[in-house]
Order: structure tokens, then C-alpha cells, then sequence
């Protein structure tokens, strides 16, 4: 298991974020800085991305999932960036409604080994505007 937690901070680390485990799943949430309104009101709380890998086999493959807020304009590159490295973009929805700015939050996942997808996430996260 210390090899484990020792991967789940090597994740953690790619991803400038600090690593959890809970129920056997490392995961790691990042906070967006974006001034969104929700119904008019400043809202920080659901601006986030959380990335996450469980059910690591013999093999070094997991299972990796991915959920990020997203401005409007972000969606394009960030998925295209995912696309090229072969993530699965599983949904993009939105979660509230009366935002301003438009915010949607985009799902994503892959079965691979964790840093690869750590790596590939974080090039992703690259093209976002913080």
C-alpha cells in the first residue's frame, strides 16, 4: 500500500495538487479562480477540477476520471488537447443555470497508467486561463 500512496503523490505532483485517498481511489482537486455569478450571486465553490485513478491492475493500469469547470471559451483547446492524447470525454453539462459567465464542466476518463494520464491532464490544464 506505501507504494500506493507514493504514486498517488508522484500524481498529485504532476498535477499541482495535493493528493487524497479514500475508499482505495487517489484523487486530487485543484481549485479554478473564476469570477462567476450563479443567479446573480458570487459563487467559488463549485469552480473546481478533480482528477482521480482507482482500480490499479498487475499491470500498472487504472482507471482515470477527470471533471473540470470550464468557461465557455476554455472547451475547444482543452478538449481537443485531451482528444489528441487519447482521453475519453465522457459528458459536458452544465451543472447550474443563470451563470454568468457561461461555466459547463466536462468529464473525462481513460484506463492507463496514472502519470500518463496525469501528464496528458496536465497539458490540458495548460491551455486554461489562470
Amino acid at each position: 500500500m506505501q507504494n500506493y500512496h507514493l504514486l498517488c503523490q508522484q500524481f498529485a505532483r504532476i498535477l499541482n495538487g495535493t493528493p487524497k485517498v479514500n475508499n482505495g481511489a487517489c484523487s486530487v482537486e485543484l481549485e479554478r479562480n473564476l469570477n462567476v455569478t450563479i443567479q446573480g450571486r458570487p459563487s467559488k465553490s463549485e469552480l473546481h477540477a478533480e482528477m482521480m485513478f482507482e482500480s490499479l491492475d498487475h499491470n500498472g493500469n487504472a482507471l482515470n476520471m477527470g471533471e473540470i469547470v470550464l468557461l465557455e471559451e476554455e472547451i475547444p483547446i482543452f478538449i481537443k488537447v485531451l482528444v489528441k492524447n487519447g482521453i475519453i470525454i465522457s459528458a459536458l453539462h452544465n451543472h447550474w443555470l443563470f451563470t454568468n459567465p457561461v461555466i459547463l464542466y466536462l468529464h473525462f476518463q481513460s484506463v492507463e497508467p496514472p502519470l500518463d494520464f496525469a501528464y496528458k491532464t496536465a497539458e490540458a490544464l495548460h491551455t486554461l486561463k489562470e
